[in-house]
């Protein structure tokens, strides 16, 4: 059977949910049929964070790897193209870790890009009838931090993995007091399936236009 890791975070920056962990846990308790999804929740810690990841590749090993983080203002399912080797962090982590122009990888290259089918991707959650993007950048804060690391992981250990990075926008319990987009969090969990469903089946990535003039 094959076999899936999803990460989602802990909550952090003051919320009292991440809905990247509710909607991975939809999906380990749905998976697609014949996938075996695990989920496993990250600390929104700098390190840590890493260190949690690299144990679950290695309890699971996976034939697929998606972590999931919030992106609070983000109006629809974000497929990120590409992570970058800094930390620079607005705010601290919930460990009060607040690095400041650190590379994720001492020595490692300035990028790498999502080893997965992103505009397939992308594509497969709007005909699921979903709003959904290509995006050009995951942040400098632990998001990108766990990205870069997963890319890492794959150049430097695992050549056969695929791997990627998807933000959700707000659940809608988090913005009932401000006007903030959101998306439940079984949609999310909706669009997550597909996502793994077009990332094992897809060879060659669409080649259509997604990119940002900004």
């Amino acid at each position: 059977m094959t076999r899936v890791l999803l990460t989602g975070f802990e909550p952090f920056g003051g919320e009292d949910v991440n809905p990247s962990w509710q909607a991975v846990s939809l999906v380990a308790a749905g998976p697609p049929p014949g996938i075996q999804v695990t989920a496993a929740r990250l600390s929104c810690v700098f390190g840590t964070a890493l260190e949690e990841l690299d144990a679950a590749v290695e309890r699971t090993d996976p034939d697929l790897v998606l972590c999931v983080g919030q992106a609070g203002g983000r109006t629809g399912i974000s497929v990120e193209r590409v992570a970058i080797n800094v930390d620079d962090a607005r705010i601290p982590d919930n460990a009060g870790r607040r690095p400041i122009d650190r590379p994720v990888v001492p020595g490692g290259p300035a990028a790498y890009f999502a080893a997965l089918p992103v505009k397939a991707c992308v594509a497969a959650v709007r005909a699921a009838g979903i709003p959904a993007s290509v995006s050009q950048t995951a942040g400098t804060f632990v998001c990108n931090h766990v990205f870069y690391g997963l890319a890492h992981l794959i150049a430097t250990r695992r050549a056969a993995l695929r791997g990627g990075f998807v933000h959700i926008p707000y659940a809608p319990e988090q913005v009932v007091d401000r006007a903030e987009p959101s998306l439940p969090t079984g949609t999310a969990a909706h669009a997550l399936r597909a996502i793994i469903t077009t990332a094992l089946t897809t060879g060659e990535d669409l080649r259509v236009a997604e990119g940002a003039t900004h």
